[in-house]
């Protein structure tokens, strides 16, 4: 997964799988889902993000975990 914002769209867009987008729906006004040719989500997109939430946390959203520890 991966998280990006564009700041000059003002848009946060989470990337849910790496396939390619075939499709979108709109959820409601500032959410859109895109779909792989099967139908699958692969991103969302959150339009006008500043007004849903602080644009400085967004890299503290989630958890991050390291897969591998350092020797």
């Amino acid at each position: 997964m991966k998280i990006r914002y564009f700041p000059d769209t003002d848009t946060l867009y989470i990337e849910l799988a790496d396939r390619v987008s075939s499709s979108s729906e709109a959820v409601s006004d500032n959410l859109i889902v895109d779909f792989d040719e099967r139908g699958k989500p692969v991103g969302v997109t959150l339009e006008h993000y500043s007004q849903i939430s602080d644009t400085s946390t967004i890299e503290t959203l989630l958890p991050i975990t390291p897969v591998l520890q350092p020797a």
